[in-house]
C-alpha cells in the first residue's frame, strides 16, 4: 500500500480519466481503451448521461476492491 497523499509520476490521459468525488476524497480512475475499448466507450456514455451520479458502492472489501454501478444498490441491477 502507498500513502494516499503520495504524489505519482503517472501521466494521465484526460480523455480517458474519470474523477470520482466521494465524501472522503477523490478517486482517479485511469481507463485503458487499448485493453478494453468497448468498456471504455460504454463507461463514457454512462458518465455523460450522469448514470453514476448518486449510485452507492454495493460491495466493498477493505484493502481489496469496491463495486458500484448498480442503480438498485443490490449488485443485481445494471445500466440496461
Amino acid at each position: 500500500m502507498t500513502d494516499a497523499n503520495a504524489q505519482t509520476d503517472i501521466k494521465l490521459d484526460p480523455e480517458n480519466t474519470l474523477l470520482m468525488d466521494l465524501k472522503d476524497g477523490q478517486v482517479v480512475i485511469a481507463m485503458r481503451p487499448d485493453l478494453a475499448p468497448n468498456h471504455v466507450k460504454r463507461i463514457k456514455e454512462l458518465v455523460r448521461e450522469k448514470f453514476y451520479d448518486g449510485i452507492v458502492f454495493h460491495r466493498v472489501i477493505g484493502g481489496f476492491m469496491a463495486q458500484t454501478g448498480d442503480p438498485t444498490g443490490t449488485g443485481r441491477g445494471g445500466s440496461g
